[in-house]
């Protein structure tokens, strides 16, 4: 069992930035693949980006290279996920998801088994 909390959302100004935050707790973290989608009113749930808790290799979306960037803190057991120049189109809810890592990453959401409440993010202009 892994728990996740997502922290770290907000209403932001197109252009400004965040940093999210998903503090990880369980049995073997370490074991896990951390993932961050999003998913927009009406919208399907979307990969956003992955990394592993041991050697921080990261995999992102292809639409979403530059400027998203994904990390962690293996002594704090959080993954963060930092957005710039923020747009509109980036409003979403922001999840957090955990999967067995064994040793490639996935950006498909029915393979993560575990999931926090998430955090709303809010762009306006």
């Amino acid at each position: 069992q892994v728990q996740l909390v997502e922290s770290g959302g907000g209403l932001v100004q197109a252009g400004g930035s965040l940093r999210l935050s998903c503090a990880a707790s369980g049995r073997s973290v370490s074991a896990y693949a951390m993932g961050w989608f999003r998913q927009a009113p009406g919208k399907e749930r979307e990969f956003v980006a992955a990394i592993t808790w041991i050697s921080g290799y990261t995999y992102y979306a292809d639409s979403l290279k530059g400027r998203f960037t994904i990390s962690r803190d293996n002594a704090k057991n959080t993954v963060y996920l930092q957005v710039n120049n923020l747009k509109a189109e980036d409003t979403a809810l922001y999840y957090c998801a955990a999967r067995l890592y064994r040793g490639a990453h996935s950006n498909i959401s029915h393979e993560y088994a575990y999931w926090g409440q998430g955090t709303q993010v809010t762009v306006f202009s």
